[in-house]
């Protein structure tokens, strides 16, 4: 009897332990990168200075550190559950929108214009922190901000995996 006692309290004090520390190491590590712009030049606190477009706008915010070492078959599906194609084109994909920039050739430019991001993590920081860097030629606001937070861990890191896989440059 006292092991059935000690059973049933045991499990529930051990499944709540393995939940709460499972659920809270989901996150990658970050560091903090800022950027300062101003018209003409943009400066890193990580990177020499560099020359922006008028039209970038880069924000101080928290990058995943890493390229998230997913699966690009699996991210494939995570493009397709998220509806991505309704605003991207990439041909990985079979995507044909034309509302987002498309991803066949955009994701390289655009993170060399950013202060010369490594792709994966610049992928990564435009799907979780879509306001961070604007592309030439979009706005603030389009994309939507939730995916940071509503795609798990995996999922993104797969999603990032896809991406950059089918990334021409």
């Amino acid at each position: 009897m006292v092991w059935v006692l000690f059973a049933a309290l045991l499990f529930p004090v051990g499944f709540a332990g393995w939940a709460v520390g499972h659920y809270t190491s989901l996150g990658d590590t970050t560091s903090t990168v800022v950027h300062t712009v101003t018209v003409g030049t943009a400066t890193s606190a990580t990177t020499a200075p560099t020359t922006a477009a008028a039209t970038t706008t880069a924000t101080a915010r928290t990058t995943p550190a890493g390229g998230g070492g997913g699966n690009a078959a699996a991210g494939k599906a995570v493009f397709a559950a998220n509806n991505c194609a309704s605003c991207h084109t990439f041909k990985p994909a079979g995507a044909t929108g034309t509302i987002g920039p498309n991803l066949d050739t955009a994701p390289a430019s655009d993170a060399k214009a950013d202060g010369n991001m490594a792709l994966p993590a610049f992928v990564k920081e435009s799907i979780a922190n879509p306001d961070a860097y604007i592309a030439k030629g979009y706005s603030k606001g389009i994309m939507p901000t939730t995916f940071g937070s509503s795609l798990s861990s995996t999922d993104l890191n797969n999603l990032v995996a896809f991406i950059v896989s089918g990334n021409s440059g």
